[in-house]
């Protein structure tokens, strides 16, 4: 006959550290959405720094970080374009900057953990790479890829627009303040014309997988102003911030 206690003990159920469910299932639990090709979900969250240490890994995030970016442009351009009929293409194309942006792709990013599935090199992990915003922004731009080719266009919108959630509260923060490029433009286009302002890189540091870009914005011949950034869209993003401020202060 069994005691009490031991009733008790085989009652209770012993949580062990498997029965959590890893990274990747988790992420597909909050995507509401499970791969056919687990390879290609994988291979979103694959950082170039992997390679090295994994030889029986052929291919890093890059080719679809390539197509999750047009993918997740054109499904933007979509939805604001249905959402704001009577906006021509200068407001719309803020409004869709203001979305892509780096900055917002890592936030989106962070709120899909995406930070804890990243298979990432030795060293790239050491120097706080899981947390570093060019990673998270590739790994982003992946993902949508992935999806794009495992599933469909129709499908991928539906799982990134609901990523997104509402889009007039996402934009009402970020479209005046998180596009400085578009502001210059607007600033310098009435007296100087289209063709005025360039950016040029005038710096790459930095290993393949960690670059740090310097880029210069310049009036004709003029620097506006200078600016560092971990791709050259921030760069140039940081660049045209400085131009407003040297503008703003004469």
């Amino acid at each position: 006959m069994f005691s009490l206690r031991s009733e008790v003990l085989v009652a209770t159920p012993v949580l062990r550290v498997s029965d959590s469910p890893s990274p990747l299932a988790a992420l597909q639990t909050r995507l509401i959405y499970t791969f056919r090709d687990p390879a290609l979900l994988e291979r979103a969250v694959t950082h170039t720094s992997y390679l090295p240490e994994n030889p029986d890994i052929a291919e890093s995030n890059q080719r679809l970080e390539f197509l999750g970016d047009a993918v997740l442009q054109l499904i933007l351009t979509e939805a604001l374009f249905e959402l704001f009929p009577g906006d021509r293409e200068g407001p719309l194309s803020r409004r869709r900057a203001a979305l892509t942006k780096g900055a917002f792709l890592v936030e989106l990013a962070r709120e899909l953990q995406l930070d804890r599935c990243l298979l990432l090199g030795s060293s790239e992990e050491a120097s706080g790479g899981r947390t570093r915003s060019s990673a998270l922004e590739d790994a982003f731009e992946a993902l949508v890829g992935a999806l794009y080719l495992d599933s469909d266009l129709a499908l991928t919108r539906r799982i990134v627009l609901g990523l997104y959630g509402d889009l007039p509260s996402r934009l009402s923060g970020v479209v005046n303040e998180e596009n400085p490029k578009g502001r210059l433009q607007e600033l310098i286009q009435p007296e100087y014309g289209n063709q005025a302002l360039r950016y040029e890189v005038t710096g790459i540091e930095g290993e393949d997988h960690a670059r740090a870009y310097e880029v210069a914005v310049f009036l004709h011949d003029r620097v506006l102003g200078s600016g560092r950034g971990p791709s050259k869209k921030l760069a140039e993003e940081a660049a045209a911030r400085v131009a407003l401020e040297t503008l703003k202060a004469q």
